[in-house]
């Protein structure tokens, strides 16, 4: 972890790998690092993140933060820069000890979340549409966000595919690496099949049995380094 905060600024977008390397407790999933952690009861829970609000405050620093009852889900990312960054990393790495003092745990239970990805051969046409219909609203790169952060991201790829050939509509699940082998292999216990898996550990194309398609994503690079990967919003540059 030195070496990464050694070499960066606060503005700087670490590369994946050394976010993920920097970061040990927490684990990657589009473009934020997530932390879930379980504590007995709700007061705990609470306790922990009124401690975390306190370090937040001092470093001008704000993760997102998610309380359900004792299960406190954390994200960090660098919204003006979009990425990881040394900030995160100093603000994660200091609230990975609190967790034993309000006498929690890491949750190591699976979680993922979802983007939708619309095929279309016109972006500009149709995307007022899908951001009239839910609220959302663009980003620079054409991408349509919950002003919330709560909902699904909507990602449009441009396409030229006739709609009889694939479905133009399917959802992208980014979970963490080390849970997406699992993720597969249920899905295929659950009836589905592998549509096309040539760009893992990056994603998998899955289909249920009526043909309808979801990509199983990890922040991972494709074996193919010329690939276009499932755009998860994130804008990541090497550390210079």
């Amino acid at each position: 972890m030195s070496m990464v905060l050694d070499r960066c600024a606060d503005q700087d977008v670490l590369p994946e790998t050394d976010a993920v390397e920097a970061m040990p407790k927490w684990r990657l999933v589009q473009g934020r690092m997530h932390l879930v952690v379980k504590f007995a009861d709700f007061r705990r829970a609470a306790s922990f993140v009124a401690k975390i609000g306190e370090m937040a405050e001092d470093a001008d620093h704000h993760p997102e933060i998610d309380i359900r009852w004792n299960r406190v889900h954390l994200a960090l990312s660098s919204h003006d820069v979009h990425g990881i960054t040394c900030r995160d990393v100093r603000l994660g790495n200091a609230i990975v000890p609190l967790i034993k003092i309000f006498d929690g745990a890491i949750d190591a239970a699976p979680f993922s979340e979802t983007q939708i990805t619309i095929d279309t051969a016109d972006v500009e046409a149709i995307r007022p549409f899908w951001a009239a219909v839910y609220g959302y609203r663009p980003l620079n790169d054409g991408d349509l966000v919950d002003p919330a952060r709560t909902g699904p991201r909507i990602f449009f790829k441009p396409a030229r595919v006739s709609p009889l050939e694939r479905n133009r509509v399917h959802v992208d699940i980014f979970v963490p690496a080390d849970q997406a082998e699992e993720r597969v292999a249920a899905g295929l216990a659950a009836g589905g099949r592998v549509v096309d898996d040539a760009q893992a550990p990056s994603w998998w194309v899955l289909a249920d049995a009526e043909g309808n398609e979801a990509c199983i994503c990890t922040w991972q690079p494709a074996p193919n380094a010329s690939a276009p990967a499932p755009t998860d919003g994130s804008r990541i540059i090497p550390v210079s």
